[in-house]
């Protein structure tokens, strides 16, 4: 189990663009093997 909190600045990064990077990152994570493809 991992948690990962991100934390940004609303006036210079876009909250959708936040969840669209932390949902890229989780599958990353949970399947490191992509990385290599």
């Amino acid at each position: 189990m991992m948690s990962c909190t991100l934390s940004a600045d609303h006036r210079s990064v876009d909250g959708a663009k936040g969840a669209s990077f932390l949902k890229v990152f989780k599958g990353l994570i949970e399947d490191p093997l992509t990385m290599l493809l």
